[in-house]
């Protein structure tokens, strides 16, 4: 099981500056979010308010993404189009939400506690799926809202799964606040890449924690299964919930 209880020093790090930004990147990525998240989809001018931004400067991305296929135009709406979708085909990596709503019912129903799928974007997690009764975990899953990768089981095990200079770089972006919380990461950081577990680390800012398994797809952690509950119940139950998720892990593959 993975140990998490903080080291006794501090743990040196590279100084490693975070990769450079591209504006225009920038605002390609939150168009594609504004309308996936729009569901119905998005005129121009609600995505040019959004984005505090020039119609015609957001115009001319809309109809660039259009012409290669991330946008759909029809009425004047745009909304996601195919070819997000179709990349992960053709790397041959099947969406997360490959894993049905129904194999995360059998992890709650054995459990007994909100379960939850996770993947990373950019600097943050985000909930792919959920069971839950609890509605505070509930309302974090169902509305995609951003969880910091320093502060959850899950976001360790992905945090984990980067290349060296990203790690560097996401921790030395990280406030002063947040120090505490990257001596225990380092401190646990081998442990995790071994066992693809994190157990109950105890780094969340709410009264929750949680027990996260890695799902592994030709060695790279693409998603995260995990448990999350109260903490006294979380640490009491931590072996045990590692275990059942393994077990449910392996049974899709992922392991």
């Amino acid at each position: 099981m993975t140990e998490t209880s903080p080291a006794a020093g501090a743990v040196p790090f590279e100084q490693v500056p975070e990769r450079p930004r591209h504006r225009m990147i920038d605002r390609v990525a939150a168009i594609l979010e504004l309308v996936a998240r729009s569901g119905a989809g998005l005129t121009l001018t609600a995505v040019a308010k959004a984005l505090n931004a020039p119609v015609s400067s957001v115009h001319g991305l809309l109809n660039g993404l259009v012409a290669v296929g991330y946008l759909d135009e029809r009425d004047r709406i745009y909304t996601l189009g195919t070819a997000p979708y179709l990349l992960n085909v053709i790397a041959g990596r099947p969406p997360v939400t490959s894993i049905s709503h129904e194999q995360l019912q059998q992890v709650h129903a054995e459990a007994g506690l909100t379960i939850a799928l996770s993947t990373s974007v950019g600097d943050d997690l985000f909930y792919v799926d959920h069971v839950s009764s609890e509605p505070e975990y509930a309302y974090l899953a169902e509305n995609r809202l951003r969880r910091s990768l320093l502060r959850t089981s899950a976001g360790w095990l992905l945090l984990a799964d980067r290349e060296q200079r990203d790690i560097w770089a996401y921790l030395n972006s990280r406030p002063v606040a947040d120090a505490d919380y990257i001596e225990q990461f380092l401190y646990a950081l081998e442990a995790l890449r071994a066992t693809g577990v994190c157990a109950a680390p105890g780094v969340a800012v709410e009264r929750g924690d949680g027990v996260s398994v890695a799902l592994r797809e030709r060695g790279r952690t693409i998603a995260t299964l995990g448990v999350v509950g109260v903490r006294e119940t979380i640490i009491e139950r931590r072996d045990e919930l590692a275990k059942i998720c393994l077990r449910h892990a392996e049974e899709w593959g992922f392991r």
